[in-house]
């Protein structure tokens, strides 16, 4: 999985079947430091995440794979969760934590 922070939205007038009505994001992949990496990249938004969320990203099969309705469409990068909680231990370790209260995806 890839670390990602939501920079925009992406509009199309077009869209291939399967598709439609899923919301696509401009969003900025993240090293290992949560510095950008790249380029700005067109992702794939399952999780309904807003502009300047940290963002859990995968390509390839497994951003396919993520699509609500059909499982077979040429998406290449897809948000399938939003980081409430991230703590970098001293030894880089990532420890992913999610805040108490409720939470929308549980």
């Amino acid at each position: 999985m890839l670390f990602g922070r939501v920079k925009g939205t992406a509009i199309c007038s077009i869209k291939y079947p399967g598709t439609e009505g899923l919301k696509l994001l401009l969003v900025q992949p993240l090293d290992k430091a949560m510095q950008p990496q790249g380029v700005l990249q067109v992702a794939a938004d399952v999780v309904q995440a807003g502009e300047g969320d940290l963002c859990m990203m995968v390509r390839s099969r497994e951003a396919a794979l993520a699509m609500p309705e059909i499982k077979f469409v040429p998406v290449d990068l897809a948000l399938v969760g939003i980081v409430d909680d991230l703590e970098v231990r001293p030894d880089g370790e990532f420890d992913y934590t999610l805040k108490k209260g409720n939470n929308r995806y549980t």
